[in-house]
């Protein structure tokens, strides 16, 4: 038959094919010979598919055993026994929709994305459509100039003379106290410390606190955040099919709640626009507030909104989390507690300062470990923007570099990480503080690791507030071992994952603490 005789719809999905074969052949000829250039430079080989992925193209079966070890609370754990039954360190994996991902516990290829190579890595879309909804454009949910602004905005706010100044954390820890019952009966630590690390962000960030500790006005918020984050953490995992297999009827109240409590405090702030504009120049002179250099650049409440959210998320949720699954272990070991308590007795019950607080060895080392067994951000990924690389992860044996199109995401599990026995030892899963201490007697070295410990990322990207949140971790500790000369558990269960953006003890740090006597 005729071409010209045949139906218009047939015509036209011949021509569409036919345009199809050309454009590959043309891909093939260009951009397909420019990746097997760099192929072949750099030697890379193929990445082992996870024995447990047989659905490549839609990546059901993955997802379904993601989800199943979502609701049994064990992703973590679940996510790097994959590693282990495999016996590799990165993998390939398809998402539901057909994503393709590559899955590393390998450091060399956590320091090329957030080092070497980190103009080649973005957060992608796939992140951005979930995040927006709740926390805007600010530094955890931008890549690029709006990234770097965000980050410039908030550099000043964690100098050392402003994260130093213990007296704004004092007053707060005072509460912390205060509402800890007496009487030895059971108490949920991880409730008191969310109020307290939002107390303190938002008087540090904002220039007022919300005084949850002593009004309990941010009771409706936590819940709301908790939640909201949670929701946008699932629908990362559902991608591109979130508003269609996901109820977003309780997000969409959480969400509103949140930016309505946020709003309260930018309103404030804009109120102040006109004085801090003729205030600029003697800004210098000035503590530094984060919400006030907000509003001395932009008359926009939803980017300040945005921004404020961005980093309440850290200043809040980390240290919290932190907080919570230090206390949860420490509650059930009286021979850590009793080094704790010797240290700080060194103190002599004096409110310490700031060069005593970072002398705290071995409660440093405390945290060290708590952040390496249970990294309070435990979870991330970077998309290629650009053909690329990574050192390590193709072949059989992972140890060839790997190929990386523009557009493919690259995932990694920082507590499988945390708990590799090549770097940490064959006891890696053990809570052992004292791995992170100088043997005085045997001249051994305590741990000084490189891109394998990774709790406040690396890099260009690397958490600004990470003094802040380890000075307010210690200080509370600290505190709290003075004025309480207990500590007793009052939960057997073992520590299990709860996981939004952050991660904690789903049970919190219940406990009962006895008083110093006066």
């Amino acid at each position: 038959m005729d071409f010209s005789q045949l139906p218009h719809v047939v015509k036209a999905s011949i021509l569409l094919l036919a345009a199809y074969v050309l454009y590959q052949i043309y891909v093939q000829l260009t951009l397909g010979r420019q990746r097997r250039a760099l192929q072949y430079e750099k030697g890379t080989l193929p990445v082992p598919w996870y024995s447990g992925c047989r659905d490549r193209l839609l990546g059901l079966d993955f997802f379904r055993s993601t989800m199943k070890l979502l609701r049994e609370r064990r992703l973590l754990e679940g996510q790097t026994e994959r590693f282990h039954e495999d016996g590799v360190n990165t993998m390939r994996v398809v998402f539901l929709g057909g994503t393709q991902v590559f899955s590393t516990l390998e450091p060399e290829n956590l320091k090329a994305i957030q080092a070497v190579d980190f103009k080649k890595w973005g957060l992608g879309d796939r992140r951005k459509n979930a995040f927006w909804p709740l926390l805007g454009v600010g530094i955890f949910t931008s890549d690029g100039k709006d990234w770097h602004h965000s980050r410039e905005m908030l550099r000043p706010n964690f100098a050392r003379a402003q994260v130093a100044d213990l007296d704004l954390f004092e007053r707060h820890v005072l509460h912390l106290i205060q509402a800890i019952p007496k009487d030895k009966s059971t108490v949920d630590l991880s409730d008191l410390f969310f109020k307290l690390t939002i107390d303190s962000a938002t008087e540090f960030l904002f220039g007022e606190s919300t005084e949850s500790l002593t009004k309990n006005s941010g009771d409706g918020f936590a819940d709301a955040f908790t939640r909201s984050q949670e929701h946008i953490s699932d629908a990362t995992r559902y991608g591109p099919y979130a508003k269609y297999l996901m109820k977003n009827d309780q997000f969409s109240k959480d969400a509103k709640f949140v930016h309505d409590f946020v709003d309260y405090y930018v309103q404030k702030g804009l109120t102040k626009r006109s004085q801090l504009l003729a205030e600029k120049g003697d800004a210098e002179k000035q503590r530094y507030t984060f919400m006030d250099e907000l509003v001395r650049q932009t008359d926009n409440p939803i980017r300040i909104r945005s921004e404020l959210l961005n980093v309440l998320l850290a200043g809040r949720d980390t240290t919290a989390s932190l907080l919570t699954n230090v206390w949860f272990v420490i509650a059930r070991r009286p021979d850590i507690w009793a080094k704790l308590q010797a240290e700080v007795d060194t103190l002599n019950g004096v409110q310490p300062t700031y060069e005593q607080v970072k002398d705290m060895k071995y409660l440093r080392a405390v945290l060290n470990e708590s952040l390496r067994l249970h990294p309070v951000v435990p979870l991330n990924s970077r998309q290629a923007q650009e053909d690329t690389t990574l050192p390590v992860g193709g072949g059989p044996d992972g140890a060839a570099p790997f190929f990386v199109k523009k557009g493919q995401f690259v995932a990694w599990n920082v507590y499988g990480m945390h708990r590799r026995k090549d770097y940490y030892g064959e006891d890696a899963e053990e809570f052992k503080p004292e791995r992170w201490l100088d043997d005085a007697e045997t001249g051994k070295k305590g741990l000084r690791p490189g891109w394998e410990y990774l709790p406040f990322n690396g890099g260009a990207r690397i958490c600004l507030g990470q003094q802040f949140a380890l000075t307010e971790a210690t200080y509370t500790t600290v505190r709290l071992c003075q004025a309480f000369e207990e500590l007793e558990s009052r939960d057997d269960r073992p520590w299990t994952e709860m996981i939004t953006l952050t991660c904690v003890n789903l049970h919190g740090a219940k406990v009962a603490l006895t008083p110093r006597a006066i």
